[in-house]
């Protein structure tokens, strides 16, 4: 029992400053990309103005999420291209599903982000109560990975929704919006280092935190110049945001966060 412990090793990334950078360009990429399909390639076509663009996209990332994690967890070692893929169609697919829940469906961002925000907690404590602890030193078995991922597909989803919350609902704007979740995700880096609050639990708040402030940047990247943004191609934002992400994962190699014990 003990060797197939000491043999068991995470398939994430160890949490640095990389990472978190990384994960920001991610979730910017998930916003670009997500409304690159939705809004300029299905939009051109007659299913926008039949609200299925948002369903349509969803079910497409759906399928990259869904066989992204399957490749995943059959791995049998952490690959940080396959992690940040996977991470990139949690976002896509948080995007998607966010804009149809909030916009096709009528639920509104209030309710939206009610909704996903249980998710969200529901997914942790169950994960807790099932397995003992959230940590991410824990994810090297199929069963964690699964509570991992689900976790990670819901935050990213109600991270859209928060990101146009706040940006839409209160007119702050897009760079008012990213300013609002930059400053938390700096409060939880400073209660990381300077409290003794638990550590899991504040990573977790600053993995959901990272998602509407890339989807508040995408925003900004791509909406018009009259709603608040630079009106950039979203196929060419999404190429450049690819491009960086590959960059930093190649000069910067990644190691596999601790051993489970």
């Amino acid at each position: 029992m003990n060797k197939e412990k000491s043999e068991l090793v995470t398939k994430v990334p160890q949490v640095t400053f990389l990472f978190w950078i990384i994960k920001i360009l991610a979730t910017t990429l998930g916003e670009t990309g997500g409304d690159a399909v939705t809004m300029s390639w299905l939009g051109e076509t007659t299913l926008e103005a039949k609200g299925a663009g948002y369903l349509i996209g969803t079910g497409i990332f759906g399928v990259i999420f869904i066989v992204a994690v399957l490749i995943q967890i059959s791995a049998k070692k952490f690959h940080p291209f396959l992690y940040w893929l996977t991470i990139v169609a949690t976002t896509t697919v948080g995007t998607t599903l966010a804009d149809y829940c909030t916009r096709s469906l009528g639920i509104g961002y209030t309710g939206g982000s009610t909704i996903l925000l249980i998710c969200v907690i529901a997914s942790l404590l169950i994960w807790r109560w099932a397995m003992g602890s959230i940590s991410i030193e824990t994810v090297s078995t199929p069963k964690v990975e699964i509570f991992y991922w689900v976790t990670i597909m819901f935050s990213q989803t109600l991270g859209t929704a928060l990101g146009d919350w706040v940006a839409d609902t209160n007119e702050m704007g897009y760079l008012g919006a990213a300013a609002v979740f930059g400053g938390l995700l700096m409060l939880t880096a400073l209660l990381y280092y300077l409290t003794s609050f638990s550590h899991v639990i504040l990573f977790w708040a600053a993995f959901i935190l990272t998602r509407p402030l890339g989807a508040t940047l995408g925003d900004f990247l791509d909406k018009p110049i009259a709603e608040g943004g630079l009106a950039l191609s979203r196929y060419t934002a999404s190429f450049a945001l690819v491009v960086v992400i590959v960059a930093l994962i190649l000069i910067f190699p990644q190691k596999p966060a601790s051993k489970a014990h």
